[in-house]
């Protein structure tokens, strides 16, 4: 019997807020210093704070994630063509069209998801710069691979690393490998600031180079030195991140123990295909996606609407693929013929609902619906 909880509109992530009393005296020391923006004292602890909780060198904030993409490719001056995944969010493609480059689809491993290393040469022409690959739902790409072929033919490569925020591979953080990575800290993420993003250098000079051009390319009171835009983020921002940190391991280990259900529960269903848990990467639990294959009884988009009817908000997420966006979809390739691992995914994908304050009865109504669906009997 489907576990009978009162229906409430259950989002696919959630942002979690700290109570309004924790956050009162940034507040409060916000306006004792009267200093709201424009790099502040929270702006610069946040800064180091998140230097030392990630393992990484440098970190720079910025108003968001999109913003930290266009920021990364213009202070690498990236040209020409990149090459990146179709399977992601829109705004990877947007950030690289923004800056004048032309943006190349290659196809996606079917196992990770990510940008298939195999597929990434065969796109390469004379013209490609810069290769950006993208950590789906926090789960590390081909990194050792991806550099391989970004040294053999002179490219650089930027991780669009929007879900990875703490993620470690061979227990160093995956934001350390590339020539950068940038994060989003929206409200939906794991660790948010409301809106936000972050890039990740290990080069001071360059550090130094995308702070100015994420203000007004400024140099000092008389002289520009580059065609910046207003980028920055302000202190009440960067004041919550520094909150927000504070209650990260107990927001995880939550997610953790939601992901570790929704595996017990839907592990072993036929038709249905999870994230496979690699031992080289540590998790974020970001995000809890499961293809619908044929084998199961009904088709995705008949469990997306019975889930939705009962309010629970799932995603169809990534679908449709970036490429058939009508920006994107007369490049060549976007054709469905070249991208034949990403259209059958964004086809199949249903992300559940996965944040820290999912409360366990809720969760056994999720899991009951899609175990009717599947038409194995529950309790």
């Amino acid at each position: 019997m489907m576990n009978d909880v009162k229906a409430t509109v259950v989002p696919v992530t959630q942002p979690y807020l700290p109570p309004l009393v924790e956050f009162m005296p940034y507040l409060e020391q916000i306006w004792a210093n009267r200093w709201v923006t424009n790099g502040g004292p929270f702006h610069s602890q946040l800064e180091a704070a998140l230097c030392e909780y990630l393992g990484v060198r440098h970190v720079s904030l910025v108003s968001n994630g999109t913003i930290a993409l266009i920021l990364a490719l213009e202070a690498l001056e990236i040209t020409g063509e990149v090459i990146t995944t179709p399977f992601s969010f829109v705004a990877t493609t947007h950030a690289i069209h923004w800056n004048g480059i032309k943006p190349v689809f290659a196809d996606i491993d079917p196992v990770s998801m990510n940008l298939d290393p195999s597929r990434i040469e065969a796109a390469i022409t004379p013209e490609t710069r810069a290769i950006v690959p993208v950590h789906v739902y926090g789960n590390p790409c081909d990194v050792e691979q991806i550099q391989k072929i970004a040294d053999k033919h002179g490219l650089r490569v930027i991780y669009d690393a929007a879900h990875a925020f703490g993620v470690r591979r061979h227990n160093q953080s995956i934001l350390n490998f590339g020539d950068m990575s940038v994060l989003s800290f929206h409200g939906t993420k794991i660790f948010h600031t409301f809106e936000g993003g972050a890039i990740v250098f290990s080069d001071a000079e360059m550090k130094r180079r995308v702070d100015r051009l994420k203000n007004f390319g400024i140099e000092d009171e008389v002289t520009v030195t580059a065609c910046g835009l207003n980028g920055k983020m302000n202190e009440v921002q960067a004041a919550f991140g520094l909150l927000q940190l504070q209650h990260m391991p107990r927001a995880q280990e939550a997610r953790a123990r939601i992901d570790q259900r929704y595996r017990e529960a839907l592990g072993n269903i036929r038709g249905l295909q999870l994230l496979e848990v690699d031992a080289i990467n540590s998790r974020n639990y970001a995000y809890f996606p499961i293809r619908v294959t044929p084998e199961f009884p009904v088709s995705r988009d008949t469990l997306y609407d019975e889930l939705r009817a009962r309010q629970i908000a799932v995603r169809r997420y990534f679908y449709p693929l970036i490429s058939q966006f009508a920006d994107y979809r007369a490049l060549p390739s976007a054709k469905r013929e070249n991208l034949p691992v990403a259209n059958a995914v964004a086809e199949q994908v249903l992300c559940l609902p996965i944040f820290s304050m999912l409360e366990e009865q809720v969760q056994a109504r999720i899991i009951d619906i899609v175990l009717a669906m599947a038409g194995v009997a529950t309790v």
